[in-house]
């Protein structure tokens, strides 16, 4: 809050100053224009993408309103200031009209973004949709702008008081886009606000020096436009910086619900049997009978949790990847009931995702084998054959046939951590034959 109150304080000073020592004129300096506004229409477009990513991994309405916003702004720049004066001809009352209806309607989307808290289902179809509309909607301020037929700049030669009035309101636009920001960030502390907060109010003074400066036409370039470049170069740290934690919140939320799956189907069962035995005891069971089942019970219990243990600072990152998988495989083998060989191409390189993801699926095609196969060995490949690299588990078990696997949580864990690698997963199964499971990976 404090260093938002020095940034608001330094730019109000900075504009009385110029307006003061009439530096508010700006400069006719036409190519520099259109560079300005096509930086603005990359980088606004950049934000849309970045933040519609975002929407994709988290679903809220925040970050759908920010892509939509960002959008117009970006497309509407391009498409009616810097399109149509390319080829040297000045920029018309239509398109000049346009730019600014496109600018208020992405401006009006960002100042309702911070108030919205709903998440959405269906998230690529919201996002199709959404973009749909924005192209439909800077569409129809096009037909308005040329049905009405309004100038852009008054009998003096100045701007028209409409064009004042526009910016006016985009001034105000900002400001409680900043005000909702700023009031997010406050209550919840997300990075992404503070980012938010810190470029609007660039872009509020930004609009302000436009309805001051008494600008004479569009070829003109005003000190304010450096601070919305800055503006938006601060954007595109914010929202990069977002996704970037987006993506992490995503890992940890499947690596929650991994682990969940693994307590479920794993040390949950062996406590329920603890429990069984207990309260058999507790009935007046025998002893001697009921022990030796405790015992086993206690001990593959623990075992599970060491595995669970074994499995997540294994794959942290924190060992290399081979010999993080070996020591896991070795724990695995311990107990003497599955015979593991794991071999690994020396030549072989994995990018850090690949690692976490294979080392997943390894898992859990071992832990599969383990606990379905009925197996006494099993194989583990990672190698390369040509220009492919490709991961095999492989088990001499019972196998089964196609009617009866290849729908099970394991396996479709396996596929979906293949995918999200761009990784090619097959089975080859049948009955008294064993199974092998392999993800040919993506080329490098």
């Amino acid at each position: 809050m404090i260093g938002e109150l020095v940034l608001v304080s330094l730019l109000g000073l900075g504009t009385v100053l110029l307006a003061v020592t009439g530096r508010l004129d700006g400069y006719s300096l036409p190519n520099a224009r259109i560079s300005l506004d096509t930086a603005v229409a990359v980088v606004a477009s950049i934000v849309a993408i970045l933040t519609a990513i975002r929407f994709l991994v988290e679903g809220r309405g925040m970050d759908l309103l920010l892509a939509a916003g960002f959008l117009a702004i970006g497309v509407g720049a391009f498409a009616f200031a810097v399109v149509p004066v390319l080829s040297g001809s000045a920029l018309r009352s239509t398109e000049g009209w346009a730019a600014i209806g496109s600018s208020l309607f992405g401006a009006a989307l960002i100042a309702v973004a911070p108030f919205v808290t709903v998440r959405v289902g269906r998230k690529r179809r919201a996002l199709v949709t959404t973009v749909s509309l924005v192209i439909v909607s800077l569409a129809a301020t096009w037909l308005d702008a040329r049905i009405l037929q309004l100038d852009l700049s008054g009998s003096d030669g100045t701007r028209s008081p409409s064009v004042v009035t526009a910016y006016g309101l985009l001034t105000v636009l900002s400001l409680v886009a900043v005000v909702g920001f700023g009031l997010r960030y406050r209550s919840h502390g997300r990075d992404l606000d503070s980012w938010l907060t810190l470029a609007l109010t660039l872009i509020v003074f930004a609009d302000l020096h436009y309805v001051v400066a008494p600008a004479r036409s569009s070829d003109y370039v005003l000190q304010s436009d450096l601070l919305r470049i800055l503006a938006f170069a601060v954007l595109l740290v914010g929202v990069w910086r977002a996704i970037g934690q987006a993506e992490f919140g995503r890992a940890v939320a499947e690596e929650r619900a991994r682990v969940a799956r693994d307590i479920h189907d794993g040390l949950a069962q062996y406590l329920f049997a603890l429990s069984t035995q207990v309260s058999m005891l507790e009935s007046g069971g025998e002893l001697d009978r009921i022990l030796p089942r405790l015992k086993l019970a206690t001990t593959a219990a623990q075992q599970e949790a060491q595995f669970a243990v074994l499995a997540l600072s294994s794959a942290s990152g924190s060992a290399p990847f081979d010999a993080a998988l070996k020591r896991y495989v070795e724990f695995l083998v311990a107990d003497g009931t599955l015979d593991v060989d794991v071999q690994i191409d020396s030549g072989i390189t994995l990018a850090p995702d690949e690692e976490i993801e294979v080392f997943r699926i390894v898992q859990e095609g071992l832990a599969n084998v383990r606990k379905h196969a009925d197996a006494h060995s099993a194989e583990v490949l990672i190698l390369q054959q040509g220009d492919r690299r490709i991961v095999r588990v492989s088990d001499d078990g019972s196998g089964f046939g196609s009617e009866d696997g290849g729908a099970g949580q394991g396996l479709k864990n396996m596929r979906s951590r293949a995918a999200s690698i761009e990784g090619v997963f097959s089975l080859r199964s049948s009955p008294g034959k064993g199974t092998a499971i392999e993800v040919v990976l993506r080329p490098v």
